[in-house]
């Protein structure tokens, strides 16, 4: 059974100065498109981060200072890797935890607006660890009965993601053949910010992290109005401040 798209999907995979999506950078970007009828296009470019890429993530996925000294920067292909998901669902390997942020926050840096928020998040290591909790070099072993070659170099790991998207489809029947019963099914529908600072729960939105975790994000805001400014001046996502504003203005206007 494969994949039945209503929209395009883009698998997404990025190489980055480090795991903090705040503070650190993509240098290197790689986007797997597959259209209603299957067929693929594939999108990769390397981006100068405008820092110091670490000798440890060097190490990682191989790509160093020298090697994107003459690439462009983020801001300068934004508006290509905007049009290039234009119209597509989103999917990835650990994409809602890391790519999807980090991407996210790129174009807000650049000023680039990109409605991120109204397409589908597939995230496939989780419909994988739901029901098997290995690496991606595994899933793909596991899945598609193949060796990841050239591991962590974005092309290689965004291709993997989609082919063993396909193998989960023919093996759990249970999750369906579409994004949007497959998002279902992952329980990732409940996410506010990029990053997990907010969540819904029971349809109310509630801190998930600190002190206040749990607790309605209206509540907190009316008892401790301070926590507002404490998180705006903090080393918060920007996209995370942005929804926590969201939902500030909009209990003013409910008034």
């Amino acid at each position: 059974m494969p994949l039945s798209l209503v929209r395009p999907i883009c698998f997404i995979d990025l190489e980055t100065t480090g795991i903090n999506v705040s503070t650190d950078r993509i240098v290197e970007i790689a986007i797997v498109k597959i259209s209603n009828d299957g067929t693929k296009q594939v999108k990769r470019r390397l981006v100068n981060p405008e820092m110091p890429i670490p000798s440890a993530s060097s190490a990682v996925h191989g790509i160093t200072d020298d090697m994107v000294k003459d690439a462009p920067t983020f801001k300068q292909i934004a508006n290509e890797i905007k049009q290039f998901i234009e119209g597509s669902d989103i999917g990835g390997y650990n994409s809602n935890r890391f790519d999807v942020p980090m991407l996210n926050e790129e174009f807000l840096r650049a000023g680039i607006s990109v409605d991120i928020e109204s397409r589908k998040l597939l995230d496939v290591q989780k419909v994988f660890h739901l029901m098997e909790q290995r690496t991606l070099s595994a899933a793909y072993q596991f899945y598609c009965h193949k060796t990841l070659e050239d591991a962590h170099t974005a092309e290689a790991d965004a291709t993997a993601t989609w082919e063993i998207l396909e193998a989960q489809i023919e093996r759990y029947p249970q999750i369906g053949n579409t994004v949007e019963s497959i998002v279902k099914f992952t329980g990732e529908d409940e996410i506010i910010d990029f990053a997990r600072r907010l969540i819904y729960e029971n349809g109310v939105a509630v801190f998930n992290f600190g002190k206040h975790k749990g607790k309605p994000v209206i509540q907190v805001l009316k008892e401790e109005p301070q926590y507002y400014d404490w998180m705006m001046k903090g080393d918060f996502a920007l996209h995370t401040k942005q929804k926590l504003t969201e939902i500030l203005n909009k209990s003013i206007l409910n008034k």
